[in-house]
């Protein structure tokens, strides 16, 4: 177990062997995402420390984030404004689009900024606390952070839409429903689900975990022929490793766990 550290001012690292966990740690705003605090996250996944095969991103409090930290936004013009949404997109792109898989740890607000960053992960667990809203309706502006394009494939346009224009909060349980989470625990059992989901992710083939996070987005966008060929390379390429041909090997001599019932349970 490693040490925990610092990225930027309000986010504690921690490296597990393979795995790293991250904890937004700025309680006294719910974990408010300011710009340095985004830029912080970009840049670990950007370049993650050698031997990471998967990381945890949680928090430190009762709440994962209560969205965007407000004050940054009462003196921008019209062009910062794009600036500042452009930033968090290519910041968000990070972690969705990186080499490392992500688990996050949902635990009371999950809001605004905060629900984008979120659906930016690739595995989400929520505990029973959790609650989802896009209040920028009532405060006079729009989702900047990714949310218009990542939300809707998950819960749909028009729920979205409800979410944006009443101020409408889903609960742990609907949200679960929706698919803005994967799994649904209890409260304070989040962090040690997060982790044994991490470590099994942890075991896979990197290629195949690389696929997963590069190729499968791309491919769902494409039209259906194209989709089908770009899988046929990437599946081309991904068992051609030593890693695959080795992994396939034990499997078919028996050495390899099967696939049992509740086996994704966590």
């Amino acid at each position: 177990m490693g040490n925990p550290s610092r990225l930027g001012e309000h986010v504690a690292v921690e490296i597990r062997e393979q795995i790293a966990i991250l904890s937004l740690d700025r309680p006294e705003k719910r974990n408010a995402l300011d710009g340095g605090t985004v830029r912080a996250l970009g840049s670990f996944f950007e370049a993650p420390p050698p031997g990471i095969a998967a990381a945890v991103l949680t928090s430190s409090s009762d709440h994962f984030s209560a969205g965007l930290d407000l004050s940054e936004l009462t003196t921008t013009t019209v062009f910062e404004g794009v600036l500042h949404s452009r930033g968090w997109h290519e910041q968000f792109d990070k972690i969705q689009f990186g080499t490392v898989p992500v688990v996050s740890v949902l635990r009371g607000a999950v809001i605004g900024g905060g629900l984008e960053l979120a659906i930016s992960t690739h595995v989400r667990v929520a505990e029973a606390s959790a609650y989802y809203a896009l209040p920028e309706g009532s405060r006079g502006i729009f989702v900047g952070g990714g949310g218009s394009m990542r939300l809707p494939r998950l819960i749909g346009v028009h729920r979205m839409a409800d979410m944006m224009l009443t101020g409408r909060v889903i609960d742990a349980k609907a949200g679960l429903d929706l698919g803005i989470s994967q799994y649904l625990v209890d409260d304070g059992e989040g962090l040690a689900t997060a982790i044994g989901l991490a470590e099994r992710i942890s075991q896979n083939s990197p290629i195949t975990n690389y696929a997963v996070l590069q190729a499968l987005p791309r491919i769902a966008e494409m039209g259906p022929q194209e989709g089908l060929f770009v899988e046929s390379l990437v599946a081309a390429i991904s068992q051609g490793s030593d890693e695959a041909k080795s992994l396939l090997e034990e499997f078919l001599a028996g050495r390899a766990a099967k696939v049992v019932a509740n086996e994704g349970a966590p």
